[in-house]
């Protein structure tokens, strides 16, 4: 099975790079030298032009926004023969999936939305969760592709769901990630170092993803590692947000969580990974997380 893999930033390298090591793997970029530098390490073909891609039997996407997908999809779908799949595994927006699967339908190419959550270090050990939209009869057909990037694989609905829960999933996080840093920066001034407070919370039930790595292994070490982009998480509350607002839910928790959200963004720029939003809280407290 010949596979077309579109877009190899942070989490799409190494995910194209496990598919390159069971079958032939096309890789294109926007920035054509990324392409380049992906084939020399990885063994994957470089392409760079689109049309390049539409022999392909599996296109997989993992873009910033539905906005690039749709813009590719435009292009390359009706160079796709019937019968093609599309995995697209960018954390978007479940309007735009809906919107892009009815385009690439009309050239015969189904779609499906792959959202994946497990970092950049499940994105390299080939052990991320994705969250599937879409028919599953589809899903089985292209399930060992799938299986080569991720070993939790779940049909969550129809086209758009994988983005919705995705978008819920990530808020969920971001959500987590701001009372905890809040709860810690209280402690922290009651005199309790922030490190003796997660043991204890990480064995209790207020242990959260944030509580068991993000705060222990990125903000107490003073590192701020870049694994996931601070904007790129306000997107995805933002999509959360609109999620809640299509189904009618009034999101109270929610809908603060994605205005402190934008606003440490638009604060700490485009470059902070999203565990820095610690550092706002921090500041504002007068104290420093250890």
């Amino acid at each position: 099975m010949e596979i077309g893999f579109i877009g190899l930033g942070a989490m799409g390298g190494p995910m194209a790079a496990n598919l390159a090591a069971g079958q032939l793997t096309k890789v294109w970029n926007r920035t054509a030298d990324v392409a380049v530098s992906h084939q020399q390490e990885h063994g994957t073909l470089a392409v760079t032009d689109l049309q390049d891609l539409g022999d392909v039997e599996v296109v997989c996407s993992c873009l910033p926004t539905d906005v690039e997908v749709a813009a590719i999809a435009d292009v390359l779908g009706p160079m796709l023969a019937p019968g093609t799949v599309w995995i697209d595994h960018t954390s978007g927006d479940p309007r735009g999936a809906r919107d892009v699967a009815a385009a690439l339908d009309a050239n015969g190419v189904r779609y499906l939305d792959a959202p994946v959550s497990g970092g950049t270090d499940g994105a390299v050990a080939g052990t991320l969760t994705t969250m599937i939209g879409g028919e599953e009869a589809v899903l089985e057909q292209v399930r060992p592709v799938l299986e080569r990037m991720a070993t939790s694989i779940v049909h969550v609905g129809p086209v758009g769901a994988g983005m919705a829960v995705k978008a819920v999933n990530n808020a969920l996080l971001a959500t987590s990630l701001w009372a905890a840093a809040e709860g810690l920066a209280a402690l922290t001034k009651a005199g309790v170092p922030a490190s003796t407070a997660l043991e204890v919370i990480n064995a209790a039930t207020g242990r959260s993803f944030a509580t068991e790595v993000l705060l222990p292994e990125h903000a107490l070490t003073r590192e701020f590692p870049v694994t996931f982009a601070l904007s790129l998480l306000a997107k995805d509350v933002g999509l959360a947000q609109a999620v809640l607002e299509d189904a009618q839910v009034d999101g109270q928790v929610l809908r603060l969580v994605d205005q402190l959200t934008r606003s440490a963004s638009e604060e700490l720029g485009p470059d902070a990974g999203h565990v820095e939003l610690v550092r706002i809280i921090e500041q504002a407290a007068g104290v420093e997380l250890r």
